[in-house]
């Protein structure tokens, strides 16, 4: 329906529609706030229980009800035991508990491997996870997005010819458990977002979208590359000008702009 001006009248919300409204803005500012000190309070909880139950006598100390002093009395304990590992004795010590985990045909398994990914994931030369790309996956024409895990090496390597790339494939909306995928480099898809947002991508369903231009990359490519244009540009002129200047007969000067002739 249209007023006399012509103009169809805006509808109001009703009271129900302004409360639930109200209800959804409230929602999603007190949810993410409400879930984020609640999974640090289990976290700080279950550590603080851990330290307890391990070193003996800690419910006896004063501070053992302060919730997360069981998490600094960890840290505390983890970063002693890397400064003791550090020396001579405590390589030694490793080294005659290595040895002995290894003689043990489960023990020897599970702890190969859990150091292997540590190690991989801890260590500072390690590529994981470092590039987030797009890979087609499970058929032409459809993309899943994964996390590159390192080059293809060993015996998989022997096997295939041309150049390949691991890559780890997470699964919606648990990132933890995936499949790895040996991708050919030049089959897949170097992403500028951040590995970060590629994880909330992941985990939302699609819903949270990055910016843009993902981390920014790709606008500071542009830019700095046009500011080496720029620059090349700058420096070409300034070369054509020498080299104009130096091809001038000596003792002669450009003419004036006005004069005649």
């Amino acid at each position: 329906m249209t007023d006399a001006s012509g103009q169809t009248p805006v509808k109001r919300p009703g009271v129900l529609g302004r409360l639930r409204a109200w209800f959804l803005t409230g929602l999603l500012v007190t949810a993410p706030v409400l879930l984020t000190v609640y999974i640090t309070w289990a976290a700080i909880e279950l550590i603080d229980g851990q330290v307890a139950s391990i070193l003996p006598g800690f419910n006896q100390l004063v501070f053992a009800n302060i919730p997360g002093a069981g998490l600094i009395i960890g840290l505390i304990l983890i970063t002693a035991i890397g400064a003791i590992a550090a020396g001579f004795l405590g390589r030694w010590i490793i080294k005659l508990g290595e040895a002995i985990l290894n003689r043990m045909p489960v023990v020897r398994t599970i702890y190969g491997a859990s150091k292997q990914i540590l190690e991989t994931v801890i260590s500072t030369q390690s590529d994981a996870f470092r590039d987030a790309v797009l890979v087609e996956y499970p058929r032409r024409g459809l993309w899943v997005i994964g996390f590159v895990t390192g080059g293809t090496r060993g015996e998989v390597a022997e096997h295939i010819d041309i150049e390949m790339v691991n890559v780890f494939i997470p699964t919606t909306p648990n990132p933890t458990s995936g499949f790895l995928l040996f991708c050919p480099r030049d089959e897949i898809i170097y992403l500028e977002m951040s590995v970060e947002d590629a994880v909330k991508l992941v985990v939302s369903g699609g819903i949270v979208h990055p910016p843009e231009n993902g981390n920014g990359k790709g606008a500071k490519t542009k830019k700095g590359a046009a500011k080496k244009g720029a620059a090349k540009a700058g420096a070409a002129g300034r070369t054509r000008a020498k080299t104009t200047a130096s091809r001038r007969p000596a003792g002669k000067r450009p003419p004036k702009k006005g004069s005649a002739g």
